[in-house]
């Protein structure tokens, strides 16, 4: 098979594709993939690395309100997906997948134009600009969130859930709780972290939560962010010396760290929910409150509805909050194993097998 990846801006929509394309190449090892992204966006560091072939175009995302800058945006899509088709043309592939972000939207409308099969993935609940302008173009939709099909056509749409869950499923829990934090291997844990970069709301909780936690039975892994560890480090490094708290500014092995944990505090991107769901792992969501269409609360919402995670908004996050609602869903074990049941249930384990059919059916 000849494919077409495209997406970038963030993670979430670059580590999905990547899933898939391991994936992908466990199934068919003489496939062909080219990926497709910009030279600013965070998929031309992290594309590269995973030995992957890589070109670019220059394209931007559009405004949400009216501004001038639009017209550039404009006049840049339309040199992109001349960009697009030229990429298209060369490459010859049997099909392009689009995981979101601006820099999809040429090279699927390109495709589109030269009627190859294309594929969309909407990780979120609630769809991206690019993902809803291309829906009515592109030849199937897959979509992580059941929630997520009402936005888009009926007859064309999937559920697959996130590739990303299928690379992390068969994860074991290992020694590297006591090997790299000096936490105890016996010991309920829980993860709490920002995002890559750390997050202010978690990161002003957990100061006030420390000392609190210092006298609970169950160990906290703490990733703060380089900003925040390097600004708060005196106090952190009061508390590196405990036995129940490890802090860390980033946690490189997170998949590891999770699957030997018990429970995470985080925020909720569609790629961290992939994860903690196909691990079983109960969850408490803090949704950022600075993402396009609240998406994050609504993410959050549809592991609520189905008792996988507890939700505190970012307004209401303080240290005694946060404290409490580790150490209730800690304190009543027949809660946690429902959580724990349902988080697995929520999982989606072949996500990328199911995503691979669907390419499958589109291109025979």
């Amino acid at each position: 098979m000849r494919i077409i990846l495209t997406g970038g801006g963030t993670g979430g929509h670059i580590y999905p594709a990547l899933a898939f394309i391991k994936y992908i190449q466990s199934v068919e090892a003489d496939s062909e993939i080219l990926y497709v992204g910009t030279a600013r966006g965070l998929e031309s560091k992290i594309v590269p690395a995973a030995k992957i072939a890589f070109k670019t175009i220059d394209v931007q995302g559009f405004k949400r309100s009216l501004s001038l800058s639009n017209l550039k945006t404009i006049t840049k899509f339309l040199s992109a997906t001349q960009a697009a088709k030229k990429i298209i043309k060369a490459f010859k592939p049997d099909v392009v997948v689009g995981t979101g972000g601006y820099v999809a939207g040429p090279v699927l409308y390109a495709a589109e134009k030269l009627n190859v099969p294309t594929l969309i993935h909407e990780q979120n609940s609630v769809p991206g600009i690019t993902n809803k302008f291309l829906s009515s173009r592109v030849t199937k939709i897959a979509v992580a969130f059941e929630a997520a099909k009402p936005y888009f056509p009926k007859e064309k749409t999937i559920f697959t859930g996130n590739p990303r869950a299928q690379e992390v499923a068969n994860l074991k829990a290992t020694s590297i709780l006591e090997t790299e934090y000096h936490l105890k291997k016996d010991k309920k844990t829980v993860v709490i972290f920002g995002g890559s970069r750390g997050a202010m709301t978690i990161n002003e909780a957990v100061k006030t939560a420390l000392p609190l936690f210092e006298k609970e039975d169950y160990q906290v892994i703490y990733a703060s962010g380089q900003i925040y560890y390097d600004e708060d480090h005196a106090i952190f490094e009061a508390y590196q010396a405990s036995e129940n708290i490890a802090i860390r500014p980033y946690i490189s092995n997170m998949l590891e760290v999770f699957a030997s944990s018990d429970l995470v505090l985080c925020r909720a991107g569609a790629t961290t929910i992939a994860e903690v769901t196909a691990l079983g792992l109960p969850t408490i969501f803090v949704p950022s409150p600075n993402v396009t269409a609240d998406h994050q609360t609504k993410n959050a919402q549809a592991l609520v509805d189905i008792n996988v995670a507890q939700m505190i908004a970012d307004r209401d996050l303080t240290g005694e909050v946060m404290v409490e609602a580790i150490s209730s869903i800690f304190a009543d074990e027949a809660r946690y194993k429902e959580m724990s049941q349902n988080s697995r249930l929520a999982g989606v384990p072949d996500a990328s097998e199911r995503l691979y059919q669907l390419v499958k059916e589109i291109t025979t």
